[in-house]
């Protein structure tokens, strides 16, 4: 039974007033055993439903949606369902397979009677399914995206203990060195969780074998069970069809991603993209990967100012996968073997890069990057902190942060900015900037944040379709 930190957040929610969750993000994280293990331990009647398999539970949704209706006609073709005030949680796993499902979620919030969890691994897949012709419900629904797991999630796995990831957080915070001995012994951990990564069959085979070539293999069939789903969608009678021209250029752009973070400059390029069609025709292919939550971008700004969103140059940008050690499974087998030493510069410091993307982008914060027109000065990410750009160059060694240091130095240009460099370093601070370890990326403090979104803004909630 692996700890996922999202249980706290799904407590959260349950112990305040609250509308339906739902529980989205890329298949295999985790989000039904997760949704699941919660409601068998809160609640005293489970109710579940699997939208994508149980398609004689979808005329359920059909009619009026009057929530007693509703409760008889899931009792009648369920026949251990309880439904009981206060008692009662009702689970609609895959419920962007029943788009009427995902539109009566207002009326069982309205009713108030039963808590009730979705989730979906399609939600927010262009083209996935039919229009919502019942309407979504605005203002009466919350949504958390699951991810991997973290590093520091990793770690209590392994049986850290909690006052050692408290102490590292708070030495992180008040900018002071780690004990020597603590800090090998968590890097030890996190050239595992490298290779490893986040998915959690992956981190249990792992945990029970320490044999990485029986997590290579999982690694791959997950990788495997994932691209088999590329290019899916429900048609109008809601029967599943798959868009073979997109799943092919999917699967080009997945495919290419080694190759794109070799790279000295890893922008993302079409022309290494192994598929027919131009360059819009292939962003397809990428928009869907980004889509079902696979992979991540990182933008290229125009200058280091805010907002970031509104300096970003939309044609040039960095792509990186959402879990390290499926881009590790996709790389030649020696690469394992290389960073278990700690060398973790190969693919020119791709690998720790990606990690790093990673651990930020699963503290759903959104990735910038400054590669200036004539190459240098190049700041591997930014990202705002209260509206402030914070700027930070990754260092699988401990380099020196070149880039960062003449950014600085120049305020004039670049303007004032706080700044940290990611290394494989302890923690340390120079009077410019912070040195943290590669570990650290998901412990940074700007990054701690409630991770349920209430969505009340339609504008906001149609740009998530």
């Amino acid at each position: 039974m692996l700890f996922r930190s999202i249980m706290h957040e799904f407590q959260s929610w349950k112990e305040r007033n609250h509308h339906p969750l739902i529980v989205r993000g890329l298949r295999q994280t985790g989000k039904t055993y997760a949704v699941r293990r919660f409601a068998e331990e809160n609640y005293k009647h489970v109710v579940y439903i699997d939208l994508r398999s149980q398609h004689n539970l979808h005329s359920t949704f059909s009619g009026d949606f009057n929530v007693d209706m509703m409760v008889m006609s899931i009792t009648a073709a369920l026949p251990d369902a309880v439904f009981k005030p206060g008692e009662t949680i009702l689970i609609l796993d895959e419920i962007q397979d029943c788009p009427n499902a995902r539109s009566s979620l207002k009326y069982w919030d309205m009713d108030g009677r039963y808590d009730v969890v979705a989730t979906g691994s399609f939600l927010g897949v262009k083209g996935f399914r039919q229009v919502y012709k019942r309407g979504i419900p605005v203002g009466y629904e919350e949504q958390i995206t699951m991810y991997p797991l973290t590093f520091m999630e990793f770690l209590i796995n392994l049986g850290v203990k909690e006052d050692v990831i408290s102490y590292l957080k708070k030495s992180i915070k008040e900018k002071t060195p780690i004990q020597q001995s603590i800090h090998e012994s968590v890097m030890r951990y996190y050239l595992q969780y490298l290779i490893v990564g986040g998915m959690p069959e992956a981190v249990k085979l792992f945990l029970e074998t320490h044999d990485l070539n029986v997590v290579r293999r999982i690694q791959n069939q997950i990788l495997g069970s994932i691209r088999d789903d590329f290019g899916r969608y429900v048609d109008e009678e809601g029967n599943d069809k798959i868009n073979e021209v997109l799943k092919l250029r999917a699967e080009a752009c997945l495919l290419s991603l080694p190759a794109q973070l070799s790279k000295e400059y890893k922008k993302f390029q079409y022309s290494l993209v192994n598929a027919k069609g131009h360059s819009p025709e292939k962003a397809d292919g990428l928009k869907y990967l980004e889509d079902v939550g696979l992979v991540y971008r990182a933008y290229n700004v125009r200058e280091i100012s805010s907002p970031l969103e509104a300096q970003k140059k939309d044609n040039e940008f960095k792509v990186y996968m959402a879990d390290t050690g499926l881009l590790i499974s996709m790389l030649e087998h020696g690469i394992s073997s290389v960073i278990l030493e700690g060398n973790i510069s190969s693919y020119k410091g791709a690998v720790a890069e990606n990690m790093v993307a990673a651990a930020f982008a699963s503290a759903d914060t959104l990735l910038y990057y400054y590669h200036a027109p004539s190459g240098s000065p190049e700041l591997d990410f930014i990202y705002s902190d209260n509206g402030e750009p914070v700027i930070i160059e990754c260092k699988s060694t401990n380099n020196r942060a070149t880039s960062m240091k003449y950014v600085l130095r120049h305020p004039n240009k670049y303007g004032k900015h706080r700044a940290i460099k990611i290394a494989a370093a302890n923690v340390g601070h120079t009077g410019e900037y912070l040195t943290v370890p590669l570990y650290a990326a998901s412990m940074l403090p700007s990054q701690a944040h409630e991770h349920i979104i209430k969505v009340e803004d339609a504008d906001k909630l149609n740009s998530m379709l």
